[in-house]
């Protein structure tokens, strides 16, 4: 059976070259890195080669990238602590963000009283920036606003630059998780107003398990994880190094090659939308994700012109296809929640038809998109 992985936005396929690189760690470097002796240095030296060579693709300093378990750890450190340590009394966010956000948000919100303002968004999907000023200009409460850089569902664009200066002009604190965006964007956090950011090396081919946060220096932030002193501190725990070093070549690979390969991802973006509005008549794409210049080129979220009781085996199907995609609505699954995205996005007639997310990499060929292009054209036809 034929296999096509279009799930990219949820974890990518990692480079062999980032393979070799973290199988000679795990086989000759095998030191705990907080040991003194000449095992332990050679570990610890290839963490804080790792973290230059991350920080000077960031443009920041390497005592501002801290090591993580992912981008879930890294968005509920810089939260919790602006919350417990540094005396942010009112989050602004959206409805919309990553659970790894709202969910730490809730938390904040029960355990400490912290209070919750949800921006209203546009038809896009998009937050109202009108909306953020209007919340900004109170500067009776110190404010943390978290808001994601590109959606993980819908691949709406933030402009994190009007949204940094709006919050440097009002005294707020500004998270923004950019685990869609890191890799696949230049990022020069010398000059973007953003105070804490979080990682994760599986989105851009590298490792699962594995991510970091940057932490503006000087903000203050305290550990989420406690038992010793690695990560100058914010994060306790044994540095899984072979880890460590497959983001590091990940990344330096991702943006060694990130103009031809970004070219030939946004290829493949347009190829499959332009088939898709030829062949499936009534086809839509949700929020921004059909426009290249508010959205990113990594995915696309597609409203099929289907009733929802008709689509209930929709992923089954394609999945029995060989075809690997998400799940993109609320109404599409009886036995599983639905997107909590679309459905603060998307109009009652657009809910009651299935979606379905198709993120897409540079080991996808424009022949694998037309077997997708097929089988939904199929599946369609036979309901």
């Amino acid at each position: 059976m034929r296999q096509v992985y279009l799930d990219s936005a949820a974890t990518t396929q990692m480079r062999t070259e980032v393979i070799d690189e973290m199988t000679r760690v795990m086989q000759d470097v095998y030191g705990n890195p907080s040991s003194t002796h000449s095992y332990g240095r050679s570990a610890k030296s290839l963490i804080e080669n790792a973290r230059k060579n991350i920080a000077s693709q960031l443009g920041v300093t390497a005592a501002e990238i801290i090591f993580t378990s992912g981008g879930t750890e890294a968005d509920n450190l810089a939260i919790h602590s602006c919350v417990r340590d540094l005396g942010v009394q009112r989050i602004i966010t959206t409805k919309i963000e990553h659970h790894a956000v709202l969910y730490i948000v809730d938390y904040c919100k029960e355990k400490y009283g912290t209070h919750v303002e949800y921006l209203d968004l546009q038809d896009c999907g998009t937050p109202s920036y009108d909306h953020l000023q209007e919340l900004l200009k109170d500067e009776s409460q110190k404010t943390l606003v978290s808001l994601m850089h590109i959606n993980n569902e819908i691949g709406n664009k933030l402009d994190i630059d009007r949204v940094g200066n709006m919050c440097k002009k009002y005294n707020s604190l500004f998270h923004s998780d950019c685990v869609q965006s890191i890799g696949h964007y230049e990022m020069d956090f010398s000059t973007l107003p953003v105070d804490f950011t979080a990682v994760s090396a599986h989105k851009f081919h590298g490792p699962k398990g594995v991510g970091f946060a940057f932490i503006r220096k000087g903000t203050g932030l305290k550990p989420l994880i406690l038992g010793g002193a690695q990560e100058r501190g914010y994060r306790a725990g044994t540095e899984s190094v072979h880890n460590i070093v497959g983001m590091d070549k990940s990344l330096s690979m991702a943006y060694e090659n990130l103009e031809k390969e970004r070219e030939y991802v946004k290829g493949l973006k347009d190829y499959f939308k332009a088939q898709l509005l030829e062949k499936i008549p009534g086809v839509k794409f949700n929020g921004n994700c059909g426009d290249h210049k508010n959205s990113t080129f990594t995915l696309l979220n597609v409203c099929l012109p289907c009733p929802a009781d008709k689509a209930a085996m929709l992923l089954f199907t394609m999945d029995l296809k060989g075809i690997a995609c998400s799940k993109g609505s609320a109404c599409q699954s009886g036995s599983q929640k639905g997107s909590h995205v679309l459905t603060n996005v998307l109009a009652d007639e657009d809910l009651n038809k299935p979606s379905l997310r198709f993120s897409f990499s540079i080991f996808n060929t424009k022949e694998e998109l037309d077997y997708v292009v097929d089988v939904l054209v199929e599946y369609l036809k036979s309901i």
